[in-house]
């Protein structure tokens, strides 16, 4: 990496620990009853229709958001370079193992450089080898969808609209995150 975008991603990456540590538009951090795994994660009123990404399987199989279409997808960005990815994972294995089902799905896609042997082999160091393999090791659907650090997760609707993300790690085995998601669930259009 040259030395110019070395600290652009520095930049970038500076920028979104500011972000995340000093409060966020959306963010009700006095509203949330101590320890709520959610208080961070941060609604859109307008519900934006997320960009149809494109990312792959772990077989090399071209897939898009859009394949989630008439489902709920908890879209997780990740890394294996990444410590708070690796804290929040089992959380999403969870998660997947509790609610995931015909309507919903946790989409954790890997955007990182080594590809998808070394995100199966962290998938399953951290026991969350029961989440599907995704992966974009060009890292295009990381800036497709305005993310500004690791972990991003965004909860997309049946029709392919934020609902909210969260930046950073969080407890999405929660009592918190399960009622997010099954609010999501429960919506049929």
């Amino acid at each position: 990496m040259s030395p110019k975008k070395t600290l652009a991603v520095l930049v970038v990456l500076l920028a979104a620990g500011g972000i995340y540590w000093f409060g966020a538009a959306g963010r009700k951090p006095d509203t949330a009853a101590p320890g709520d795994a959610m208080a961070a994660f941060v609604v859109k009123k307008d519900r934006p229709a997320v960009p149809d990404v494109s990312f792959a399987d772990g077989a090399g199989t071209p897939l898009k958001i859009s394949d989630w279409k008439g489902r709920v997808a908890l879209v997780n960005l990740w890394a294996t370079w990444c410590a708070p990815c690796r804290k929040e994972m089992p959380a999403l294995a969870q998660l997947e193992t509790t609610l995931g089902s015909k309507d919903f799905e946790v989409v954790a896609v890997s955007v990182d450089k080594k590809g998808a042997e070394a995100s199966s082999a962290f998938l399953k160091e951290v026991k969350a080898d029961n989440l599907k393999l995704y992966v974009d090791p060009s890292m295009a659907v990381y800036s497709s969808l305005q993310t500004i650090g690791l972990p991003t997760t965004l909860l997309i609707d049946r029709q392919g609209r934020e609902i909210g993300r969260l930046i950073g790690p969080a407890d999405w085995s929660s009592p918190e995150a399960q009622a997010l998601i099954k609010s999501a669930i429960a919506e049929k259009e």
